[in-house]
């Protein structure tokens, strides 16, 4: 097929560009699509195409577009036409142009296709140039759901072709640092890593080093390089790296630096060779010396340790041959040559006959003195091997005899724990504590297909005796008894894989179709079974237990964070034949326009499974939720284990997180730490740390305060000022410490707090007056004025004293109900019926402000007891009965009289 001459530039480039483009990942090729019969060698050949750009601040982007042959071309982006007014075409022939914006309006000089070959060897072709301009605001319509693109599409009488897709990506640079440099002090000659993470962006900042402001070149100094994760490190310390090191980040955005950060070569001092020994003195002695200078002490390094002077005695004929022209010196006797004379630093002089001439030697006197003082300490030295042996023959004997021995084993009493069996993994054990009663838990979270029926039927539980007026008691047995009862029971059933840590994490009680309450004290989770929720006739033993997030694996997707806690309610799969209400706390912000809520369940398999996207709830569900500002509360018929999981839909989505501020009750050192807490504002993780602290000993410094994090992907920063220096010292080498931004954000990491450790000057320094910020960056901030006295303030003690929730943990029948039983009853026959006159259960859940629930209420046999419960849930121990007797009353219905209750009643 013969190809005209003039085409071959254009359709090489194309070959060309389409090889060099390959496969990749986002450009797709240029596309032909000829018309069936028509002369391929006609088809629009595109001589330039759309690029890949990035819109830089508020700046629209230009798009451009060039084919040949073409009568047409239009812009497409993200699967829509672009309207024709906003393109700008450009026709050109053999050299002529005809440019206009857009083609709504008939022009008088319309360009005319020419021949398609010339004289000249031009082959006469309509060349079209078309232009757009993207807004950002186009870009952001479909930011987060897939990336905008755009692709021109040119006609020609032989068809069409499409152009490479450009993608337009909104440029940006943030102004948080993942990771900055800090601070060092190092060795002479020892190795520097400056780690450097920089703040994301589109396109990816690329990242240079300043050392006091000046651009660090690896090219030009081989004792340094920059790693591809952006750290900088120099091989070997020199006195001339002590410098204020800075990490820069840039892209076509911006430009972002790091906190500088101080780094300081410091060479610790070394002595210089001992100088030769001085001649000796009248006084009988000569000296040496040496310096502190090979190398001397630089950057605050270590002095050298040691005397730089060192003296020592003089031989006899050093003292008789002493230099007369040392200071002092007496004359020498007539005849006596004198001479100076050095000795190497290992050399002993030998006696003399000097030293042991008569007038030198000791008496007949004292040489017995010493040579009786050497045999008494001969004799100490034997004695003492003499004890040593003695005492090692006793230890071994002693050693093998406590095995046998009983005295030594009387006093301790064995605790009792079964091993775990091969042939059995789901057997768990409880390492044994001295004060709690130690116990074996058997089984797994699903009932077995062979197993007994899931129906959890057990025939020593409570004993409910009616009596008469429809009042109930209970017989309850003492409460060792009733753990080992329990225990027992558990250890037959196949309900249980895994167990709390503590005790104080766990619950349980054992209910009939009178039902009950669970509730693990302050941590706001309780679990409501409502009167007949239980089928008459059966007992269950149900346990309630809070997780600690390090012990349950808790997949999150994306964005996804754990707003509460996570809560197991048991055992599953037992016969449920109302709704139970689960109350937990949560941290988020509710808003429908800035989370999207879910509420996460664990499957038999151990997988975590959506159960309910809060606000798209079926009436007819398994699972619905009452979504307050602080607690959530779901009606589910089966137990499991859950979790309130959220998504943000903006960076207006924010967590509520607490804020504690503990220091030592007792302050013995002179050091002095100060722990600041940054918790998920709910009761359980308040809880927890207060445990923690009592632990080590600290007190409460101020009250607790709320910060709200958004969804910035800014990191969380602390730090402390106006401390007085003249009684403390902060050992913080940096202005602030940071806790990462994903750290806080999942919710699956416990006790997340920073230190802040100050010095006294004194050890009679107790007054501490200094303030401490913590902040989100580009967030929520507080500040907190610490001022008290470190030996005796606890002005903040009493909010430590968690409340108490209501009693005990597992309340039984008729007393776990605010509502008494005759009453709730009553309540129920006639708000159930619908009443023309609107005064039925519809009516009483607007008067309580939970019409948004009609629905699910309407879905179950009685709708005014799932109100009743909810209530109760919402309501217990603190609810007013008083005015949920108003509500009812002010129904308008014939019998009201009836509702009205007392506290007296209850």
């Amino acid at each position: 097929m013969a190809v005209r001459p003039g085409l071959w530039p254009a359709l090489l480039g194309i070959v060309l560009a389409a090889w060099l483009r390959g496969s990749g990942a986002q450009q797709s090729a240029t596309v032909a699509n000829p018309v069936p019969g028509a002369n391929p060698d006609l088809l629009p050949h595109f001589l330039v195409e759309p690029e890949d750009v990035y819109i830089v601040k508020n700046k629209p982007v230009l798009l451009v577009c060039k084919a040949v042959p073409a009568t047409q071309i239009f812009f497409k982006c993200n699967g829509e036409w672009v309207r024709q007014v906003d393109h700008v075409i450009e026709r050109s022939t053999d050299g002529s142009s005809d440019r206009y914006h857009g083609s709504g309006t008939t022009r008088q000089h319309r360009p005319k296709i020419p021949k398609l070959e010339t004289s000249c060897g031009q082959t006469g072709l309509p060349t079209m140039e078309v232009r757009i301009n993207v807004s950002r605001q186009q870009v952001e319509k479909v930011f987060g759901l897939e990336e905008y693109w755009c692709q021109c599409v040119a006609w020609s009488s032989s068809g069409t072709t499409k152009s490479q897709k450009a993608y337009i990506r909104i440029a940006y640079l943030r102004k948080n640092f993942e990771q900055e440099p800090l601070a060092k002090e190092v060795s002479l000659e020892q190795g520097i890593v400056l780690p450097c993470r920089p703040p994301e962006g589109i396109p990816p900042a690329e990242v240079e080093w300043l050392r006091n402001e000046d651009l660090v070149d690896p090219s030009l100094d081989p004792n340094v390089y920059i790693t591809r994760e952006h750290s900088l490190v120099v091989r070997q310390a020199r006195l001339a790296d002590t410098a204020n090191y800075t990490c820069v980040a840039k892209n076509i955005v911006a430009r972002r630096r790091s906190a500088s950060a101080a780094v300081i070569v410091y060479v610790d001092g070394s002595w210089s060779p001992w100088s030769k020994w001085s001649a000796c003195g009248l006084d009988c002695t000569h000296w040496r010396s040496r310096e502190c200078s090979d190398p001397a002490p630089h950057n605050g390094g270590e002095e050298c340790q040691g005397a730089d002077l060192d003296t020592r005695n003089c031989t006899t004929d050093l003292c008789v041959h002493t230099s007369a022209d040392a200071p002092g010196s007496r004359p020498h006797p007539p005849g006596m040559q004198t001479a100076d004379v050095s000795f190497p630093d290992s050399y002993t002089p030998a006696p003399t006959k000097a030293a042991l001439s008569p007038a030198a030697a000791s008496g007949p006197e004292d040489v017995a003195l010493y040579v009786g003082l050497i045999a008494v300490a001969v004799c100490l030295v034997l004695l003492l091997l003499v004890l040593i042996l003695v005492y090692c023959r006793k230890k071994e004997g002693l050693d093998s005899d406590v095995a046998d021995s009983s005295i030594l084993t009387s006093g301790f009493q064995p605790v009792s724990i079964k091993p775990s069996k091969a042939d059995n993994p789901h057997l768990l054990t409880i390492q044994p504590d001295l004060s709690t009663t130690t116990t074996t838990y058997q089984g797994s979270l699903c009932p077995r297909q062979d197993g007994p029926s899931p129906k959890f039927q057990l025939t020593n539980g409570h004993l409910l005796s009616p009596l008469g007026g429809g009042r109930h008691t209970l017989h309850h047995s003492s409460p060792t008894s009733e753990a080992e009862e329990f225990v027992s029971r558990l250890s037959t059933q196949n309900y249980f894989r895994s167990l709390p840590r503590g005790t104080s994490n766990m619950t349980y009680g054992t209910f009939n179709f009178l039902g009950g309450r669970l509730m693990i004290p302050n941590t706001g989770i309780s679990l409501l079974i409502p009167p007949d929720a239980i089928p008459r006739g059966k007992i269950y033993e149900i346990y309630l237990t809070l997780h600690k997030p390090e012990d349950v694996r808790l997949p999150l997707a994306g964005c996804q964070t754990l707003l509460s806690p996570i809560v197991s309610c048991g055992p599953p799969g037992v016969l449920l034949t109302r709704p139970v209400i689960l109350a937990m706390d949560h941290c988020g912000e509710p808003s429908p326009d800035s989370w999207s809520l879910r509420l996460k369940k664990q499957s038999c398999e151990g997988s975590w499974e959506d159960v309910l996207h809060l606000g798209e709830e079926a009436p007819s569900h398994l699972y619905y939720c009452q979504l307050e500002a602080s607690a959530c509360y779901v009606f589910t018929e089966q137990l499991g284990r859950f979790a309130l999981v959220g998504e943000a839909l903006s960076v207006a989505a924010a967590k509520r997180l607490k804020l504690l501020l503990f220091a030592p009750v007792a302050c013995t050192s002179l050091e002095y730490n100060i722990r600041v807490y940054c918790l998920h504002d709910t009761h359980d993780a308040l809880k927890e740390v207060v445990q923690l602290e009592k632990q080590l000993g600290g007190q409460l410094i101020q009250e607790p305060r709320v910060l709200h994090f958004k969804d910035s992907y800014h990191n969380l920063r602390l730090s402390i000022h106006d401390v007085p220096s003249s009684l403390w010292q902060s050992k913080l080498l940096v202005s602030y410490q940071e806790i990462p931004f994903y750290h806080i954000w999942n919710g699956t990491q416990q006790y997340l707090h920073c230190t802040f450790t100050l010095e006294r000057v004194s050890p009679s320094t107790s007054d501490l007056a200094c303030k401490l910020w913590v902040w989100q960056v580009e967030g929520d901030g507080q500040s907190f004025n610490i001022n008290f006295n470190i030996t005796k303030d606890t002005r903040f003690a009493e909010l430590l004293a968690l409340e108490s929730e209501g009693g005990v943990p597992a309340l039984v029948g008729p007393s776990a109900f605010k509502i008494p039983f005759l009453i709730r009853q009553k309540i129920i026959s006639s708000l159930d019926p619908p009443c023309n006159r609107g005064a039925d259960w519809r009516t009483l859940a607007q008067k309580l402000h939970l019409d948004s629930h009609l629905s699910f209420f309407a879905s179950k046999p009685s709708p005014t007891a799932m109100i009743l419960n909810l209530w109760e849930a919402r309501h217990f121990p603190n609810g007013n009965l008083s005015q949920l007797a108003a509500a009812v009353a002010g129904l308008g219905q014939p019998d009201a009289g009836l509702f009205t209750v007392s506290e007296a009643e209850c």
